[in-house]
């Protein structure tokens, strides 16, 4: 006999509204009570409230929320509120516009989605923002970082899992030669084949360069480039090989040492939730012998802490 298992009490987007108004109603705001219902709703559902809650009360939710939110956890909320690409699209804009322009952060979001991912992003960002995620690559970055990212975005991607071997071998070579081989770098050579080729390539390439040469590509884009440069190509070779494990390093790097790098912790944990989070905790305990949910409750207090929490959910 089949055990049934009763799926939990689902509120409709108009229960969800009608709570938040609540907690936004009288002097402050329920905070506990807004991220309770939020951090436990899926990209749909949030926006359905969002919907009910302009239909009802003739306001936008995240006017609401920024209003009655502050510091770090109306950072997080605020970014949890659009749906995965509308987010990279906001955190890639805001990351290369305003005062605080963070080419790094960009970097890391355009380097670790995927070329169907990337289409996406730039479409929402022209509607969203008016501009060309182009046009602001070509003015917030520089020199080879900067052709690099336009050679990103700009290309179509295969992403399945097969590769040729002949290419894989003759792009480690050419790779080898454009680097360790030479008195300085061909990163000509670098850009073409980082932005062109797949990720099941590009890891192959990896093990391929590696066994023929006896160090590994990391290492040698390490000792061959350097910046923001040396970073973007960092970050798609992670990201080909193992993109969980990356962003686990990213997290435990931004909750290393003394304070914690907010910025970075918010858009990893925020942006992750909804496609890879699992394997992020996973890579995680396996390499740092911590659980995320423990580094983040150590790093992290109050609201903030709990909206994190929620998102990562249990080990």
């Amino acid at each position: 006999m089949s055990s049934l298992i009763v799926p939990p009490i689902q509120n409709s987007p108009r229960d969800d509204a009608v709570a938040l108004y609540r907690a936004f109603k009288g002097l402050g705001c329920d905070t506990a009570a807004v991220i309770n219902i939020l951090s436990h709703r899926d990209s749909t559902q949030r926006a359905m409230i969002q919907q009910e809650y302009r239909s009802m009360y003739s306001d936008e939710l995240v006017n609401r929320l920024s209003s009655e939110l502050s510091n770090n956890v109306k950072k997080a909320v605020l970014l949890w509120m659009h749906d995965p690409a509308g987010r990279d699209a906001t955190a890639v804009n805001q990351a290369l516009s305003g005062d605080m322009i963070n080419p790094q952060a960009a970097t890391e979001i355009i380097c670790s989605r995927t070329p169907t991912q990337i289409q996406v992003i730039k479409q929402i960002y022209y509607a969203k923002f008016g501009s060309y995620l182009e046009q602001d690559i070509e003015y917030c970055t520089t020199a080879d970082h900067k052709k690099l990212l336009l050679a990103y975005v700009g290309t179509i991607r295969y992403e399945g899992p097969e590769f040729d071997r002949m290419m894989v071998d003759n792009d480690a070579k050419a790779l080898f030669k454009a680097g360790e081989k030479k008195l300085g770098t061909d990163e000509k050579a670098f850009i073409a084949i980082f932005s062109g080729r797949s990720r099941a390539h590009l890891a192959a390439v990896s093990h391929a360069y590696r066994i023929t040469y006896g160090n590994s590509l990391k290492k040698a884009v390490k000792s061959e480039t350097s910046g923001s440069f040396e970073f973007a190509l960092l970050t798609i070779l992670r990201c080909a090989e193992d993109p969980a494990k990356y962003f686990a390093k990213v997290l435990y790097k931004s909750m290393k040492g003394m304070g914690t790098d907010d910025a970075t912790l918010i858009r990893v944990v925020v942006t992750r939730t909804e496609l890879d989070m699992q394997y992020i905790k996973a890579a995680y305990i396996k390499k740092y012998r911590k659980t995320l949910g423990d580094a983040i409750r150590s790093e992290t207090s109050g609201n903030y802490k709990n909206f994190l929490l929620a998102l990562v959910g249990p080990n």
